[in-house]
């Protein structure tokens, strides 16, 4: 992607935002020019196996084709009901995320969750789309050389049209990994001031980790907006307090600080809707609250099916994995982390504002790689409901 420097404003991207504003100005972004009429920040062809059985064939197809990106996992096959429901709703979400040009999904043919299915649920909500069946065509190999066909053929019809955005049009998720001082303390305030001033211009955003919400029900389900919501809230936070929880030791650490501390990354913003996990996003402003653990790969999974341009994670251990589909802004507040991962964090808050950080952002929206990304480090898992079989 071109640098945002030297823009032309007198294009049709003037029907998108206004110009007279200075700040404004300082925060567009070139981004990809979807036909429903959203952006993207990143302009990826999705390789989805449909079933765990199918995802070398997946990972072997997107390896050959320079705009895809494949999403291993292991899904779509020997799981009870709701997860079935809970994974072919996540695929959906993540190819239909806005950085999505189009997908090809792989399957291998006696999964659960099909690959036919999926790719005409795709096709039926607009997606370019294209199907696969290692069964159907003859073996993996077979598979392997007709999918970088196909995939290649996708590829070449994706569309380069770009326009001019700003913060406002963004969706942007939000996850903190853990409840330690210097995350709560430090890192989340800033993630918190960022998230602000995306809503201030007209974005949203979509935040992760309800597990740390579980101790303080009563004060959080204060921070909702409407009462449908409110009830919404309540019933989702009720249902989490009779399942044991599989974070329970970051559940017990959350409930030794206040709501407001746990809040944070979101600056106290109201909560418009919660949202099942790999459900998306459709408020308007502030804040929906996504079912999704605090473990960094699931709650990523989560709030790109959601629709996140890009994911903010607030991080004291300095994680260094990536998503496939969505960029991934490394945050810490721990001056130690920040020191012996400095290849691997985007943004030290113990030395940076929000106006820095901002930049930062708009730098990696802009098509300049996260730490991540420039490693190479991607993740995709898919949080799960109860076992499989």
């Amino acid at each position: 992607m071109t640098p945002s420097d030297g823009i032309d404003t007198t294009t049709a991207d003037e029907t998108r935002i206004s110009t007279d504003d200075p700040a404004l100005e300082s925060e567009r972004f070139r981004a990809f020019d979807r036909p429903d009429g959203r952006i993207g920040v990143r302009n990826r062809l999705l390789v989805l196996p449909s079933v765990i059985c199918s995802h070398i064939v997946a990972d072997r197809i997107a390896d050959e084709i320079p705009a895809a990106v494949s999403a291993p996992h292991d899904h779509g096959c020997a799981q009870l009901g709701a997860d079935n429901d809970q994974t072919e709703r996540t695929f959906l979400g993540v190819g239909r995320n806005p950085n999505v040009s189009g997908v090809l999904v792989v399957g291998l043919g006696c999964e659960v969750v099909q690959s036919e299915g999926v790719a005409q649920r795709f096709a039926e909500s607009g997606v370019p789309v294209r199907e696969l069946s290692i069964q159907a065509e003859g073996g993996s190999d077979r598979t392997i050389e007709r999918g970088i066909d196909v995939a290649g053929t996708l590829a070449s019809e994706q569309s380069e049209a770009e326009t001019a955005a700003t913060l406002g049009d963004l969706t942007v998720g939000v996850v903190s990994s853990d409840v330690q001082r210097s995350t709560l303390e430090t890192a989340d305030p800033l993630v918190g001031e960022f998230v602000q001033r995306v809503v201030d211009a007209g974005g949203r955003a979509v935040v992760a980790g309800t597990e740390r919400f579980v101790p303080h029900g009563d004060r959080a389900c204060e921070a909702v907006a409407d009462e449908a919501t409110r009830r919404e809230f309540e019933q989702l936070l009720e249902t989490k307090r009779r399942i044991p929880a599989r974070t329970a030791g970051l559940q017990h650490r959350a409930a030794g600080r206040s709501f407001d501390e746990v809040s944070r990354s979101w600056n106290g913003l109201p909560v418009r809707d919660v949202l099942s996990y790999g459900e998306p996003a459709t408020h308007e402003s502030d804040v929906a609250i996504v079912d999704a653990p605090s473990r960094f790969a699931e709650a990523a999974t989560g709030l790109a099916a959601a629709g996140a341009h890009v994911i903010v994670h607030g991080t004291a251990d300095g994680i260094p994995s990536g998503h496939p589909v969505v960029p991934i802004v490394k945050v810490t507040g721990d001056e130690s982390t920040a020191d012996a991962l400095a290849a691997d964090i985007d943004v030290d808050a113990t030395t940076t504002g929000v106006d820095d950080f901002t930049e930062t952002v708009l730098e990696i929206l802009e098509g300049d790689p996260s730490c991540a990304e420039r490693h190479g480090l991607t993740e995709f898992a898919i949080t799960r409901i109860g076992p499989s079989m």
